[in-house]
């Protein structure tokens, strides 16, 4: 009963957004967007391609600690490029994301399809995703033992 990433996408409240900025815009508008929409990472553009990925780890990390000003720095400066973003296809398993955030110390994967980002998963969408099916096991083996006692 392994949960895929497309299957974990297309349950969530906003599974058809994905929310992006381009490599030129301010990090302040990026910051902005992130507490607009709630979210901790944004998809880095360009076109349907991803450029790279913006997190608010990166601002704290390189614009705050910097002393940068982020009505000047432009996302492409502090984002990580698309050559260091880890990402995952929409077949592949959520226990498999989880491998790859924890090995990599990483809260968010972009998801590719065909070249192209079709979504992005929160290190809180695998957790609550494995919780959610481990109590589910958890259900069905108090049933087997109830029904069998």
């Amino acid at each position: 009963m392994t949960t895929t990433v497309n299957q974990l996408l297309n349950v969530r409240d906003n599974a058809d957004q994905i929310f992006s900025v381009k490599p030129d815009a301010l990090v302040i508008d990026a910051i902005r967007m992130l507490t607009e929409k709630k979210v901790g990472a944004l998809l880095v553009l360009e076109g349907n391609k991803l450029a790279g990925i913006f997190s608010e780890r990166d601002y704290t990390r390189k614009v705050v600690l910097n002393a940068r000003s982020s009505s000047e720095t432009k996302v492409s400066e502090i984002m990580t490029t698309a050559s260091n973003v880890k990402s995952v296809e929409p077949s592949q398993s959520v226990d498999e994301c989880m491998v790859i955030m924890s090995k990599h110390h990483i809260r968010h994967l972009p998801v590719i399809k065909n070249g192209e980002p079709v979504g992005i998963l929160s290190i809180m969408d695998v957790v609550k995703n494995i919780i959610s099916e481990k109590e589910f096991i958890i259900e069905q083996l108090e049933h087997y033992i109830t029904d069998t006692a």
